[in-house]
């Protein structure tokens, strides 16, 4: 691919405008947006910008996506154009248009030589479309100019997602709203917050104080870390600037396994546990634990509007040593025909799961709930277990909708090169950029019979060797981008290419480069080499 480059303009974030940043490079056979767009139509000439080029809308419900893009055009691009509300104008416009036979996200783009037409049904669909044309400006000496493409997009799948834990090390209002701005860029949609866990309690809950006073304290590589937890109106700015760029925030509030900060803060909620595994669990057999999470959960829904609430589920047998032999888990047991401790921790599951589901919410779980009883019709399933196909197999077969995020290759804290020598492998196998960028071609079989069931995929960070911010970009770029690609686009109606996709990197790379963000450069990696992290021996060092 013959690559003309030319200056990037200084790129600026607004919490109240659309993040629609432009690269302002072009290729002559190939349009330089991430992810690629489904259907690419190039022609000839440019649409050029000039004093007299207005925006106009003919349908008030469109006023704030406008107002939004103007403001992107000015502070991005120094374009300056005029807002009208009328269809009078048919030339030197971007012309915003609603069209209720495209999809809720699917929008199309018309660049002609003398006008810009953007259709969607609705203002998601036209946020998407506007980024991509932000990426298509090209400006140099003072002349910002558009080259005529048709293009009509929409994504493969609904779930487009992004998990970052920050129970293990907490990063921070400002680093999440930077996450939420690329993931706009990248079109990508939902933000899964992994908020508790072993280390730290990241919410607060006005009913229970001592979950941030006593279990916000300490992180994965010390113990003694200061308290460190988003407040409730920190979460609602959060949930809502996500909002702004059309992104879904899930929280995760893990249980009944990785919940030691709980049982630190609660110890009459603990289960118990042994040795580097104490408290790790919530008891599963007293109806004040229940009401404690029930009372928790009323909080949760009045601060994420979403229809979901993830409770991992996950690795419970880590820390349920105690329930072995606690009196009163093993009358319960009993009481209640469940046969054994397994049966003890689906019971926990199912309950769960009919508070969750009162509260007007779905839940979703690691796969490890696919054989605890719950319906499919209650929970969706999250496939992490690379080494487990099986599990998604059946998970599909029983009805579950499902969501994509094996740990080969979606687990971003595994290493990306077989030089790095902090983080995580599996086997000997790593994530690697072109293992991630292969993906959905390769579980296309898995999936084939069941395609309506997948809800989509997302990349996984776990921060137990990720303690900052530049660690954690090292770790998260450029694989995200694969991860976009593989979300958004149809793998076999694109045409995707990986040598092309790399081309496409390279451009995204100076892009970061313009808020000094940190990754790995798998093109020249001496570049970038890889930063410091906390390491030690663990249970999770090779798998």
């Amino acid at each position: 691919m013959n690559i003309r480059k030319t200056r990037l303009s200084t790129l600026v974030i607004f919490i109240f405008c659309f993040l629609a940043l432009s690269l302002n490079t072009y290729a002559g056979s190939e349009i330089n947006v991430i992810p690629k767009p489904q259907k690419v139509s190039l022609g000839q000439g440019y649409f050029s910008f000039n004093p007299q080029t207005k925006l106009v809308y003919a349908d008030n419900a469109l006023k704030s996506v406008a107002d939004a893009y103007q403001n992107v055009l000015k502070n991005e691009f120094s374009i300056q154009v005029t807002l009208q509300n009328n269809k009078v104008l048919s030339e030197n416009v971007i012309d915003l248009q609603l069209d209720s036979k495209l999809g809720k996200e699917a929008y199309v783009l018309d660049v002609q030589t003398d006008k810009i037409v953007c259709k969607a049904s609705g203002n998601a669909g036209l946020f998407y479309g506007l980024q991509t044309l932000a990426q298509l400006i090209q400006t140099e000496n003072g002349k910002s100019t558009v080259p005529v493409v048709f293009i009509e997009d929409a994504p493969v799948y609904g779930w487009r997602g992004y998990m970052l834990d920050e129970s293990r090390h907490f990063m921070g209002k400002d680093v999440v709203k930077q996450y939420l701005d690329i993931m706009a860029r990248l079109k990508l949609n939902v933000f899964h917050w992994h908020l508790t866990d072993e280390q730290g309690w990241r919410i607060e809950i006005k009913r229970y104080p001592l979950l941030t006073q006593e279990g916000s304290v300490g992180s994965w590589s010390d113990a003694n870390a200061p308290s460190a937890f988003y407040t409730q109106d920190e979460i609602k700015e959060i949930v809502e600037y996500a909002a702004q760029r059309h992104i879904m925030v899930v929280p995760e509030i893990d249980m009944p396994g990785h919940a030691t900060a709980v049982g630190r803060s609660y110890p009459e909620i603990s289960g118990g546990g042994e040795g580097r595994w104490k408290d790790f669990t919530f008891h599963p057999a007293r109806e004040t634990t229940y009401e404690f999470i029930s009372n928790i959960f009323d909080e949760v829904v009045e601060l994420f509007p979403a229809p979901y609430i993830h409770i991992g589920a996950d690795e419970v047998h880590f820390g349920n040593q105690s329930w072995f032999t606690d009196p009163q888990i093993q009358k319960f047991i009993k009481n209640h025909n469940l046969k054994d401790e397994i049966g003890m921790e689906h019971y926990f599951v199912r309950r769960v799961c009919d508070i969750v589901n009162a509260k007007g919410r779905k839940m979703i779980g690691w796969d490890e709930i696919v054989n605890t009883g719950v319906s499919p019709d209650k929970a969706i399933i999250m496939w992490w277990r690379h080494d487990k196909p099986e599990l998604l197999t059946q998970a599909l077969n029983d009805g579950f909708d499902i969501i994509l995020t094996p740990r080969i290759p979606c687990y971003f804290d595994f290493v990306q090169d077989d030089n790095h020598k902090i983080g995580r492998r599996w086997a000997g196998d790593f994530n690697e950029l072109e293992t991630v960028y292969n993906f959905s071609g390769n579980i296309s079989k898995l999936i084939s019979s069941h395609p309506k069931q997948v809800l989509g995929m997302q990349a996984n960070v776990w921060t137990e060797r990720i303690k900052d911010k530049k660690r954690l970009d090292f770790m998260t770029y450029p694989r995200l981008m694969a991860i976009a690609e593989n979300a958004w686009t149809d793998n076999k109606a694109a045409n995707l290419n990986y040598n092309e996709f790399e081309n496409r990197v390279k451009i995204f790379l100076k892009y970061l480069d313009q808020f000094n963000i940190n990754y790995f450069n798998p093109f020249n990696k001496n570049s970038t080499p890889e930063p410091w992290g906390p390491d030690r021996q663990d249970v999770l060092a090779d798998g």
